[in-house]
């Protein structure tokens, strides 16, 4: 490929331009080049020298002195020609070490489904927040995979998702800012929550008194516990002197080639709790270990309890959340309340615990939220009914002193 060249200083005295004709399929193409010293390679202490074109020498002369002021003032980011797909597989390879397995699937989800289709091909360099707003809105309109568009809290996960990829590009040097900060998400309406009334919760115990699972949804309902955690529990996590209960772990699905594998894995927040247990949780508990001691006994060799789990089938594996929860329903679905979830135990609970005078730092504890805080803002409407009981009460008896 024949190609002539021209050189010159550039207008700052800084780098060199240089004029390029080149031919290509028998037509001529002229444009011109800018060279300069980016920094030096730390391995070999050598000069790292770039390029910059233009299609004037103006145009490549302006380019230069941004570029120069920008090493100067080490504001400079290295031309990066990878795109955000390209960047992303880095990112989930090289600096998700410490995500917990299934939060790595959801990531590798979100990527798959969302991101890479309608951003992968954008070069990295050029992504900026008006085109990361526009992918957000395309993800609320209705399509033909999606007919009422995607939920907010679905794009708030793609967001967070693409939000760190983008940050850790920034402490990589690959962006000299976060396009994504600029982005505004749409507003998440507050699911309202709907936990069984003691009417209900009386008919659930009833309906649960022969089930097969009747201790996992006593122990659920009386503690507060997700259901990660109750499935996730093991027997040296339970001390029957004391009444307490320590929640250190959760069990996960991790989905990786096709293959549905459970792990033991450190709770949500990373950090363990432990909550003192009423009597008749305990109780559950023993029957519990009796019924299991049995099905030991029965099956033999067959038994296969290797994590020590409080609540397994009859040959001592774990339960799966789908068995677990399809039983839920279908009891659920007996007392009136087909539209309960089985997360819902969860908060029957802490709505019990508030209505009977737990303070709310206590809650929280059992409930492991971050704050308290959360837990009253979860929680808010249980403590507003409980201030209006609190002013009926106090007009009551301002009325019996007034009458004397």
């Amino acid at each position: 490929m024949p190609r002539s060249q021209s050189t010159g200083r550039s207008a700052n005295g800084t780098g060199s331009i240089r004029k390029i004709t080149t031919t290509r399929n028998g037509k001529q193409y002229i444009y011109w080049q800018a060279r300069y010293t980016a920094g030096y390679d730390p391995g070999t202490g050598k000069q790292l020298q770039r390029s910059i074109t233009a299609k004037t020498q103006q145009e490549v002369a302006q380019k230069l002195k941004a570029t120069t002021t920008a090493i100067d003032c080490g504001t400079y980011i290295t031309p990066n020609k990878q795109t955000l797909g390209e960047w992303l597989d880095v990112w989930v390879d090289t600096y998700l070490l410490n995500v917990k397995p299934r939060t790595l699937d959801i990531y590798k989800s979100d990527i798959r489904l969302h991101i890479k289709p309608s951003l992968g091909a954008v070069r990295l360099e050029s992504l900026d927040a008006p085109t990361i707003q526009a992918f957000y809105i395309k993800m609320l309109k209705p399509s033909k995979e999606h007919p009422k568009g995607l939920s907010a809290k679905t794009i708030k996960n793609v967001h967070g998702v693409l939000h760190k990829s983008l940050q850790q590009a920034v402490l990589v040097n690959y962006l000299h800012f976060n396009p994504a900060d600029a982005c505004i998400l749409p507003r998440i309406e507050k699911a309202k929550i709907i936990p069984l009334d003691d009417e209900q919760i009386a008919a659930f115990l009833l309906e649960i008194r022969e089930n097969r699972f009747k201790a996992i949804f006593t122990v659920t309902l009386f503690t507060g516990m997700r259901e990660v955690e109750i499935l996730g529990l093991t027997w040296d996590c339970v001390d029957f002197d004391r009444s307490v209960i320590i929640i250190d772990k959760q069990i996960q699905l991790h989905q990786e080639s096709g293959c549905n594998a459970y792990e033991l894995v450190s709770t949500k927040n990373g950090k363990s709790r432990s909550i003192v247990a009423p009597p008749s949780v305990i109780a559950q508990l023993k029957h519990q270990r009796m019924i299991q001691a049995q099905q030991k006994l029965m099956t033999g060799l067959v038994w296969h309890n290797p994590d020590n789990l409080v609540f397994t089938d009859a040959f001592g594996n774990h339960l799966t959340k789908s068995t677990v929860y399809r039983e839920f329903k279908r009891v659920a679905a007996a007392i009136g309340r087909p539209d309960a979830r089985f997360h819902d135990l969860r908060h029957s609970y802490a709505v019990a615990a508030i209505r009977s005078g737990d303070d709310i730092k206590t809650v929280q504890g059992n409930l492991g939220h971050a704050t308290a805080a959360f837990t009253l803002d979860v929680y808010g409407h249980v403590t507003t009914q409980m201030k209006q009981d609190s002013a009926a009460r106090m007009e009551a008896y301002i009325k019996s002193v007034s009458n004397l």
